[in-house]
């Protein structure tokens, strides 16, 4: 079965950088859409960026110019870099993943999604 495991996330200061990790099983990876969402605390869950499978990428507009989402085929494993992070960026991060093409970053797009790692921005 599909599993997608998050990892990297923490806690940091205003300003400072996060790289989270998801490791992808039980999918041909190389030909999935995968993406990135989060939920901060009474907030509906939003979609952050996604990568198609020809590595085209697509985000949020709270998020560009300072996240950057990459993936490596060759160790089924999804990247999202976080620079100049706020405190707004305070959330639980999820992967997520589906079949084809990326479509628009909502999460009834996407049918599998990681457990989530924590992501604390103090300022």
């Amino acid at each position: 079965q599909v599993q997608l495991v998050e990892s990297g996330g923490g806690s940091v200061q205003a300003g400072g950088s996060l790289r989270l990790s998801c490791a992808a099983s039980g999918l041909a990876f190389s030909i999935y859409c995968m993406a990135w969402f989060r939920q901060a605390p009474g907030k509906e869950r939003e979609g952050v960026a996604c990568i198609g499978r020809d590595g085209s990428t697509s985000g949020a507009d709270s998020v560009k110019g300072r996240f950057t989402i990459s993936k490596d085929n060759a160790k089924n494993t999804l990247y999202l870099q976080m620079d100049s992070l706020k405190p707004e960026d305070t959330a639980m991060y999820y992967c997520a993943a589906r079949l084809g093409y990326c479509p628009a970053l909502l999460r009834s797009n996407f049918p599998y999604l990681g457990q989530g790692t924590q992501v604390t921005v103090s300022s």
